[in-house]
């Protein structure tokens, strides 16, 4: 199996996980789990999205490792590839909003605006850095006016590559003694593709060197466009998942000129059709419980049943604490930052038989699913 070098990450058991920073900076051990024998329980699956991002610097080695310790049965990650063609960790190519860029003068003329799926970006982009170079930043945290406490670990962190990842969840399966799973995204497809860089050849590679291309393996592999999965279909022997938006269309149907919509991916035909291909539906969650137009919520939609029925499970996202991203049943203040009653929503999620939930608050999922039981 080939490996590369991992960025200094020690792991002992469930006592401590430490990273080493920039020169200079001491390792950080991460707190202890809230239970990681509840990941064992039965229930919807719990997904740190982007590791624990509600604690730490999203999709950061820290931040997954932190998620897997709080009892998180995956770790999700976003891939982007760099300009010599490695896939690294970031929700989006355009990083000035997750990494220290702007603080680097040698790369201030790489700042550039491109048009990534038909909206024009201005920024830093992955794919015009080496690995090198962009081992050279450090992770920030991306919601600072509403995760202040996330901001002292702002630098001390590098961008992981999918390689640094899979090794840190081998050893996170064997320190935590259970299988801890992994669900890498492909970010923008259809951009990468047209830039000759795309992506999917080096998510296929990595899962074969790591001996993960199994049918039994927890791995699940995620986009919004479909093309790409229809194509990963052929090639990996895990399970996908179709991600939809409440509103929009795949831009893979859009750059073709196909007329349809994520709406009509999800009516019962779509979602047998989706069901050729995928494994798991991944729906923005207001299409499972849909808000008014205050932000309260409605009754379910029949989206959970329609997709079961079509052979699916069905893993909605995202979950979070802050009031900013409740509905208005569990928010607690006027403070957008200040937590609201999340383990309510969870448990109005939970009663519509969904499968899964994506959260970045991976202990008060597991803990929201402790009381199913």
């Amino acid at each position: 199996m080939v490996r590369r070098r991992i960025a200094a990450l020690a792991i002992s058991g469930i006592a401590a996980i430490g990273v080493v920073g920039p020169a200079g900076a001491s390792a950080e051990p991460a707190p202890a789990p809230a239970d990681p024998m509840a990941s064992k329980s039965d229930g919807p699956t719990i997904y740190g999205h982007r590791g624990a991002s509600g604690y730490r610097p999203e999709h950061t080695l820290v931040s997954y490792a932190l998620a897997a310790r709080m009892g998180a049965d995956y770790i999700e990650t976003d891939l982007v590839p760099t300009k010599d063609g490695e896939l690294v960790a970031r929700h989006e190519n355009e990083i000035s909003g997750t990494t220290d860029v702007e603080e680097h003068p040698e790369f201030a003329d790489r700042k550039t605006t491109k048009t990534v799926d038909g909206e024009e970006v201005t920024g830093w982009f992955t794919e015009d850095f080496t690995l090198a170079e962009l081992k050279t930043l450090r992770a920030k945290e991306r919601l600072p006016e509403l995760r202040p406490h996330n901001t002292l670990y702002d630098g001390r962190y590098e961008i992981p590559t999918l390689q640094e990842i899979l090794e840190l969840r081998e050893g996170l399966s064997r320190d935590l003694n259970r299988e801890i799973g992994i669900a890498p995204e492909t970010k923008h497809p259809t951009y990468f593709r047209n830039l000759k860089r795309p992506i999917e050849p080096g998510l296929v590679r990595a899962l074969n060197e790591n001996g993960l291309n199994k049918e039994d393996s927890k791995v699940l592999v995620q986009s919004f466009e479909v093309g790409n999965l229809r194509g990963l279909d052929d090639w990996l022997n895990v399970d996908l998942v179709q991600l939809t938006l409440a509103d929009g269309a795949p831009y893979d149907f859009v750059e073709s000129g196909d007329p349809r919509t994520y709406a009509d991916l999800v009516t019962p035909k779509g979602l047998r059709e989706v069901a050729g291909y995928a494994d798991v539906l991944g729906p923005e969650k207001d299409q499972v419980i849909p808000r008014d137009d205050k932000g309260f919520l409605t009754e379910p939609t029949s989206l959970v049943d329609d997709a079961h029925a079509a052979g699916l499970t069905v893993v909605p996202f995202t979950f979070r604490n802050e009031n900013e991203f409740l509905p208005g049943d569990y928010v607690s203040s006027d403070d957008p930052a200040a937590y609201g009653d999340a383990f309510a929503e969870y448990q109005r999620f939970f009663a519509t038989g969904i499968d899964g939930i994506f959260s970045d608050n991976p202990d008060t999922a597991v803990e929201a699913r402790a009381e199913t039981r």
